[in-house]
């Protein structure tokens, strides 16, 4: 086994790097007459990113905006409106973390301290715009005229790219009303980060309004500072009332004009789409996510007509990149309703059961471009690839490297960030008419240990897997090894991935003398919408099988001793880990449970509503896929970690849990983890996490 001490290590710089995130180039955009890419990155070890631009026809980079400078060497000040959409979006970093671009992609605005700043790309040149703060959101308007932005007060409002004022579009009639931002739900469940869109022709926006007096407060405490006052939170938890959500056309000359469709059968705003290419789209969900409905709107009447309907017996899901409109208007989605997941253009679908489609990426004058995971027809591909296609007059056909995982693509240019298993980090590119031009440089420091995952499909029902030893190991020596059982194994949680760094910690518990396996079992993101959809109203079951049947099929190959199986996992995963050693204790022998949902009636509707129903039509579903039943079965060592400030899985999950365990006479180990949300970006806390969670696997298993 090795003996590299530099592993010690690994979790402090993990930590500290931010998952290797920290000086890495993200949130790429590429001007429309491909003259220019703009993107974020922080200086090598620095978690404060600037605002770049690089000409793709020279390779020249640029600082354009440097939060320092703007700053003037002072920290940042986020509102708690702030503070909430990062932790929405687990962002981790500082300084710029967000920008929008007007139509030519000249102009960039952003929001840095709750202040207002828009970027002239063309000069290089930053100013700051007058703004009524702390604010959010900001985005140009296409012609650059002037920026929209919402604020803590909940008004959308326009700032004067000259200098000239600022003024509220629109402003709240009563506390609890937002407009301009996006609900809790849809930045926790649908990726939506925003509530405005401007018009293609810069003179009005459609705005969300959103009221959430009618959902139910909670209140998150800090227990180790009593002086405190706790925040509250308005919580939507499964069966309970929801924020209202509505849609305005807003001129910028103050006229209103409210968007009708029913929304009482179509309560979720899901997607919003306005370009030059055809009338609004809205993409709404009836609540039980088994409907929805495209419809364009009429911006002078606020009417809406019915452009398509969909159902599924199971649940729709939100897909990235659409709806949207082709230059020709014709309606681009993502559909499931002939068995595969396809890409969907007019009425015809233009990929078979050979691809699993992801996301839309462009939608350009002669193609659509997209990421796809292979398909169930497709048994070639290696567990957890996926790769980019674009789908045009000549068909479908691949599109970038096969390591390639994300791109962006305007006039001519494509920016494509690249994965791959011998070597760390993402390798960005920028091709220009087709030819590879220039790498975007990182600065991410390079990890101190090398992750070597082995892939395999296990049993029968072939479930993605990695395997990873010990650095070092040999089997005649080291003989069998204890097993560490490392998933997320949910809904949108892919962790076997044809990648280096995202392996890096199992990797590093696997130098710890452990054989660890990542298993991506039923519900995860995988090759077919039956395998996303099998768990339907049953977490507990299909879930925990996969694991229990990738572990005992990977045992005829690897050095598993199954005698010694540990099981550790946060959110998702720390749910099912504490879930294997309540309902298997005779596979699994000790869990370390990161902020568990253990009870499901306390975690929201959107997401758990779409899973498991209303908990008042399948009450039975709520108790069977329950941790807190199961409390007095516990035989088996339990650790759960958990953030006593998390607004998400709400440390009560824990406690619950604990108060269960404790009223049957069940010994078990909790750990708060005073201040600490549902990240845990804090170095310390980070660090120590990991060894302490190695130091109870191995008392555990010994």
């Amino acid at each position: 086994m090795s003996t590299d001490t530099s592993a010690a290590t690994f979790p402090r710089q993990y930590a500290r790097t931010l998952h290797y995130s920290v000086g890495a180039p993200r949130s790429f955009a590429v001007a429309p007459d491909g003259s220019r890419v703009t993107f974020l990155r922080s200086r090598a070890g620095d978690r404060a990113n600037l605002l770049w631009t690089l000409d793709p026809a020279t390779g020249e980079e640029r600082a354009a905006a440097d939060p320092a400078v703007l700053l003037g060497g002072g920290e940042e000040d986020l509102s708690p409106a702030e503070k909430a959409r990062r932790e929405r979006s687990r962002e981790g970093s500082a300084g710029i973390v967000g920008y929008a671009l007007d139509g030519s992609g000249a102009l960039a605005a952003f929001a840095l301290s709750g202040r207002l700043f828009a970027a002239d790309l063309t000069t290089g040149t930053t100013r700051e715009l007058p703004a009524a703060g702390p604010l959010v959101d900001p985005r140009p308007a296409p012609d650059g005229s002037c920026v929209a932005y919402a604020n803590t007060a909940g008004e959308l409002r326009v700032s004067r790219t000259d200098g000239s004022g600022d003024r509220a579009l629109v402003t709240p009639e009563r506390d609890g009303v937002t407009w301009g931002q996006a609900e809790f739900i849809a930045q926790e469940e649908m990726d939506r980060d925003r509530g405005y869109w401007w018009s293609p022709a810069s003179d009005r926006l459609l705005v969300a309004r959103a009221d959430d007096a009618a959902v139910q407060r909670w209140w998150i405490a800090d227990p180790a500072n009593p002086g405190s006052t706790p925040a509250e939170v308005a919580y939507p938890a499964a069966g309970t009332a929801n924020a209202e959500v509505g849609l305005w056309v807003v001129g910028l000359d103050g006229e209103r004009v409210e968007v009708v469709w029913d929304r009482e059968a179509f309560p979720y705003l899901a997607r919003v789409h306005w370009s030059s290419n055809g009338a609004p789209l809205l993409l709404v969900q009836a609540r039980d996510q088994r409907s929805q409905q495209y419809r364009t709107v009429d911006v002078v009447t606020g009417a809406t007509e019915l452009a398509l309907a969909e159902q599924d017996d199971i649940w729709l899901e939100l897909f990235g990149g659409v709806p949207a409109w082709t230059p020709a208007g014709e309606l681009v989605r993502i559909s499931d309703e002939t068995g595969p997941r396809t890409l969907v253009v007019g009425e015809k679908h233009l990929t078979d059961d050979t691809l699993h489609v992801r996301s839309v990426l462009a939608v350009t004058d002669d193609a659509v471009y997209f990421s796809a995971a292979a398909g169930a027809a497709d048994t070639e591909r290696a567990p957890g690839w996926f790769g980019l296609f674009r789908a045009g007059a000549d068909g479908v056909t691949p599109f970038g490297t096969d390591a390639a995982r994300s791109a962006v693509h305007a006039g001519g240019v494509t920016v494509l960030s690249s994965s791959y298993l011998d070597r760390p980090g993402a390798v960005v590119t920028v091709e220009r008419d087709g030819a590879e031009t220039v790498t975007i440089a990182s600065y991410a420091e390079t990890p101190l240990i090398t992750a070597r995952p082995q892939f395999r499909f296990a049993g029968e029902r072939r479930i993605p897997c990695a395997v990873l030893l010990p650095t070092g190991y040999d089997r005649d020596r080291d003989g069998l090894l204890p097993v560490l059982m490392d998933p997320y194994g949910g809904p949108h949680g892919q962790r076997v991935v044809q990648a280096h760094n995202p392996h890096l910690t199992s990797q590093w518990f696997a130098d710890q003398g452990f054989a660890v396996v990542v298993a991506d079992g039923r519900g995860t993101p995988g090759g077919s919408p039956a395998w996303e959809k099998s768990i339907a109203f049953d977490f507990a079951g299909a879930t925990l099988d996969d694991q229990v049947d990738a572990l005992q099929a990977l045992a005829g190959e690897f050095p598993l001793d199954l005698g010694r199986v540990g099981i550790r996992g946060w959110s998702y995963g720390g749910y099912l880990a504490a879930l294997a050693v309540l309902r298997r204790p005779d596979v699994f022998h000790a869990a370390v449970s990161g902020a568990p949902v253990t009870d499901f009636a306390l975690y929201d509707t959107h997401y758990t509503e779409r899973y498991l129903g209303h908990p008042a039509e399948r009450p039975e579903v709520y108790e069977a896929n329950s941790l807190i039943p199961l409390a007095p079965g516990l035989e088996r060592p339990l650790m759960i970690v958990h953030g006593l400030a998390d607004d998400n899985v709400v440390a009560a999950h824990t406690l619950r849990l604990s108060s269960a365990l404790l009223a049957a006479g069940r010994a078990h180990t909790v750990l708060p983890l005073s201040g600490v949300t549902h990240m845990t970006p804090q170095e310390q806390v980070a660090e120590n996490l990991l060894l302490l969670q190695v130091k109870f696997l191995k008392d555990s298993l010994a």
